[in-house]
């Protein structure tokens, strides 16, 4: 077994561990931060098979975008974890039916690809003559802006319509939270943030004249 296969044992065996913690873990922070561990463990595996597009595609946006995002949101929570414990053996069938049921199905995908493997057409190559370096961040590029196009534009449409309208349900008015008109503050002047009073450096302190009369009896 050369160091490659190694290292592709060693970051799948962490890959199975965190996400079955992701599962098993009680703590919603902790499940996150095995989701994260999972994902760079993913990420490894990737960069072994030479994929570094998705490899990096991986860590930037789901570990550093989305499950920062969704760590910050579970810290800020204050989840009850005993309500949401309550429920649990009553939608175990269910939820175990439909677990079962996936697993099925994803087993049934992954046999049929592993007995039959498919068969490649390869170009003959020249005796001697050495296989260019093809960057498959470069052929994914031009698949993607050529052949995919349309499908592209159609989820950034989406992925804007969405940005939209989180923007739209946080500015919303609401009677428990604080809003503020952005053409207010678009519009708002420095004399109508800011005055200026002017006051003289040095304030002489009066004297109180309970505070003289002691002293004009201790001379007397």
């Amino acid at each position: 077994m050369d160091a490659k296969t190694g290292l592709f044992y060693v970051f799948a065996a962490v890959l199975l561990f965190a996400a079955f913690r992701v599962i098993t873990s009680r703590n919603p922070v902790h499940a996150v931060l095995y989701l994260v561990l999972a994902f760079f463990q993913a990420a490894a595996v990737w960069m072994l098979l030479k994929a570094e597009f998705l490899a990096i595609t991986l860590v930037l946006v789901y570990v550093g975008a989305v499950m920062v995002l969704f760590l910050f949101v579970v810290m800020m929570l204050d989840v009850d974890l005993d309500s949401v414990r309550k429920g649990f053996w009553k939608h175990f069938p269910l939820a175990g039916t439909v677990g079962v049921i996936i697993a099925l199905e994803m087993s049934y995908v992954l046999m049929g690809g592993f007995r039959e493997p498919p068969k490649l057409a390869l170009a003959p190559v020249a005796p001697g003559q050495i296989a260019a370096q093809v960057s498959n961040v470069k052929e994914l590029g031009k698949l993607l802006y050529s052949g995919y196009l349309y499908p592209l534009e159609i989820a950034a449409v989406i992925l804007l319509v969405a940005i939209i309208a989180a923007i739209a349900l946080t500015l919303r008015e609401r009677k428990d939270s604080k809003h503020i008109n952005p053409a207010d503050q678009v519009r708002a002047k420095r004399r109508d943030r800011v005055s200026l009073v002017k006051m003289k450096s040095v304030v002489a302190v009066p004297i109180a004249p309970a505070m003289v009369a002691p002293a004009e009896e201790k001379k007397s």
